[in-house]
């Protein structure tokens, strides 16, 4: 009896093992059409990332050249050609205007555009234009003075023009350090620091720019000699003793 057990349960085992094979068989796929899912995933996500690489966030100022149908064309401070792209998201804003949009832009109008720049096609893809009145000033020098009371810097460029540049709230200062970009603020700045502005001219002063983004730069020495000295004093005459000074004759 309990051989007739044993065979019994020798049966039952062999028939589970081989339902279970079969059951595999049909879940899994065969080894061909495995590999053949993994490289198209792969290639997929490679794809994509080749596409995130080729794609960076970025800011221009140009001229409007020509403009027709969604797209822009701009000329930027250095003379380049700029081709913005715009779609529904593209969001425009103007002081002149509340309702300034894509048909407003005229050829000669200075356009201010942060957007995603391919660099494959060399094209930017507009998420903001603003129109601006003029092209940013571009200042590189040593500073000089500090006023702290009214929030501005004096400046001596290369050439040892003097501007003044003044602190605003909207003024971004950031400090580049060992490669490495970081946010800074007014009470960092010390007299000396290599330093670049960019700004706008302040229309009731000409030697003066509103900033509106600072960098400074601790580890860059100018290389032009900007001199602090103080005047020498003037000759004092030697005194005689009695308080009276004693003067060259001169005649």
């Amino acid at each position: 009896m309990k051989k007739n057990i044993s065979i019994y349960l020798l049966i039952f085992l062999l028939t589970a093992v081989i339902f279970a094979g079969n059951a595999k068989a049909v879940a899994t796929p065969t080894p061909t059409t495995s590999t053949s899912l993994l490289e198209q995933v792969a290639n997929e996500i490679a794809s994509k990332t080749a596409q995130l690489n080729l794609v960076e966030k970025r800011g221009i100022v140009g001229t409007v050249t020509d403009s027709s149908g969604t797209q822009i064309t701009l000329s930027d401070i250095n003379g380049n050609i700029r081709f913005v792209d715009v779609d529904e998201l593209t969001k425009f804003s103007s002081s002149a205007s509340n309702s300034y949009g894509l048909s407003d832009v005229t050829k000669g109008t200075i356009l201010g555009v942060l957007g995603l720049y391919n660099k494959q096609s060399r094209r930017i893809l507009a998420r903001d234009i603003t129109v601006e009145s003029a092209f940013p000033n571009v200042i590189y020098g040593t500073i000089t003075d500090i006023d702290k009371t009214n929030y501005e810097l004096t400046i001596v460029k290369q050439n040892k023009q003097k501007v003044v540049a003044e602190i605003q709230d909207i003024t971004k200062t950031n400090s580049f350090t060992s490669g490495n970009l970081t946010r800074s603020g007014f009470s960092k700045i010390q007299a000396l620091e290599t330093v670049v502005v960019i700004g706008f001219p302040d229309k009731q002063d000409s030697s003066k720019i509103l900033a509106t983004n600072i960098i400074l730069l601790p580890d860059i020495q100018t290389n032009f000699a900007v001199n602090l000295e103080p005047a020498a004093n003037p000759t004092i005459p030697p005194s005689t003793g009695s308080g009276k000074k004693l003067f060259p004759i001169t005649k």
